[in-house]
């Protein structure tokens, strides 16, 4: 193999590389500082903490003999099927692996592992920007090993693997996965070779395990325009078999003169915006489903055109199905991004002017501690290029955040907690636990979301001994 060396002894400078290089010499082996920290030093972006370190020889005795050099000689931790250990040490952490040559079967996600030298770990790397090893031993400290030119590629934003893409990803399909998530993740483009590999073996993804993919997934959706990686999932047929609830959004059609807009680009878009506004994975994962219940309720209306009614119930409850099939948390992220899905369109109805007070109340309640995701979810729904009614949509949005400022700050619906608690309740009718403690809860609630109350300890009091004595309790003297 023809190596291209280039000298970087600057990426190498903090004094965990000398200490490994050290040790290395000491047993006597090749060792190499390789993958995602040279190509982030190279492209100039922050420093992961993660480091990964290759030996032409184990790698689990030089992970021991570097932790009993450290300060405090930290735990080591190993992974013998692997031929792997991991080091915590100093708010960095150091993986160390013997160079090695990999196989697999064709069904299977696991690999066959060999001892192989420096050229055949590299040759097995995912992609060329990757597959780039600086030097840690002392006589050639510094120097960096670069055979697929690496760096050619990092200067021309250009995803490409090693060697044959199409062993690349049959050997290991989440690699497919990588390539999109870097794409964009890096802004990059996939070589053209490596991207129609990973159109004609799309179907491959389906022996990887759902976690792994889940772990990409959120990597895309956390990159600064998700839409690049989507897009990418789209058109190589990974996205149809990953999430079809989103690719049965795409396409517009035409009926009698009505067409409705493209809801998975529209989707795209959203989540575009949401990019620019949070950073909070969830609410992406929001963004993304907002609209998924529109393929099955869409009905053409000869009077009206196209209707989605009931949409966003229906997307809530396919949140699950989704969240549960790709084997993700069924906990409260879940049940957050269920419930932006159902409540997504129901801030921009309280712009209207007929809007009660009751209604602003009921939003705020029901949306408790997600109001304010709830809010960025509107505001990154808007996607109209039209600039007359982008500003209305916008305008109206004020309105909105208007309308629950005041009411807010005057009715303390948020995390509402009713004014009398069910142990007063208990205490003053001389009764346990029972159905009318619940429903005189639920009154008290309704009254005061229908303003017909103050949120307020006396005016609930009092509501409370109205409607007991309609069940048929009487207060007893204290």
């Amino acid at each position: 193999m023809n190596h291209k060396l280039l000298h970087i002894r600057e990426a190498v400078m903090h004094p965990i590389f000398t200490q490994v290089g050290e040790v290395a010499d000491d047993l006597g082996v090749e060792c190499y500082v390789v993958g995602g920290f040279v190509r982030d030093f190279l492209l100039k972006r922050p420093l992961p903490s993660d480091i990964d370190f290759v030996t032409v020889g184990s790698g689990i005795q030089l992970a021991k003999e570097v932790a009993k050099s450290l300060t405090g000689e930290p735990k080591v931790s190993t992974f013998k099927t692997y031929g792997t250990a991991m080091i915590k040490y100093d708010g960095l952490d150091l993986e160390f692996v013997g160079a090695r040559k990999e196989s697999y079967q064709r069904n299977s996600r696991n690999p066959i592992v060999e001892d192989g030298s420096l050229e055949d770990d590299q040759n097995r790397r995912d992609f060329t920007i990757n597959a780039m090893a600086i030097c840690l031993n002392k006589d050639r400290f510094g120097e960096m090993i670069d055979p697929f030119e690496g760096v050619s590629d990092l200067n021309a934003k250009c995803i490409r693997t090693p060697l044959d893409p199409d062993i690349t990803f049959s050997d290991d399909p989440l690699r497919m996965m990588r390539a999109i998530r870097f794409a964009s993740q890096l802004n990059f483009e996939i070589d053209t070779t490596t991207l129609d590999s990973i159109k004609s073996q799309c179907e491959r993804i389906d022996i990887i395990t759902k976690e792994r993919i889940v772990v990409e997934l959120n990597k895309i959706l956390l990159s600064d325009q998700p839409s690049v990686g989507f897009g990418l999932l789209k058109e190589t047929g990974l996205l149809k078999r990953l999430i079809p609830e989103l690719t049965a959004l795409e396409g517009i059609e035409e009926i009698e003169g009505k067409k409705h807009k493209d809801n998975f680009w529209h989707t795209l878009e959203v989540v575009d915006n949401m990019a620019q506004l949070s950073s909070d994975l969830w609410l992406r994962w929001a963004a993304l489903l907002h609209d998924i219940g529109k393929a099955p309720t869409k009905r053409f209306d000869k009077k009206i055109g196209w209707t989605f009614h009931g949409h966003e119930f229906v997307g809530s409850k396919m949140v699950y199905r989704l969240f549960k099939r790709l084997k993700m948390t069924l906990g409260d992220p879940m049940k957050r991004v269920q419930k932006l899905v159902l409540m997504s369109s129901r801030p921009i109805v309280i712009s209207e002017d007929y809007v009660t007070d009751s209604a602003v109340r009921r939003l705020i309640f029901d949306a408790g501690e997600d109001l304010e995701g709830l809010m960025t979810l509107c505001v990154s729904d808007i996607t109209t290029k039209n600039p007359r009614k982008q500003n209305r949509y916008k305008r109206n949005f004020e309105i909105v955040k208007e309308k629950i400022k005041e009411v807010e700050e005057r009715d303390r619906i948020r995390n509402f907690q009713p004014p009398v608690s069910g142990e007063l309740i208990m205490k003053t009718f001389d009764i346990g636990p029972s159905r009318e403690i619940g429903l005189l809860k639920e009154a008290l609630k309704e009254a005061i979301l229908e303003g017909e109350i103050p949120n307020e300890f006396e005016a609930a009091y009092e509501l409370m001994i109205k409607k007991a004595e309609q069940l048929g309790l009487k207060p007893v003297k204290q």
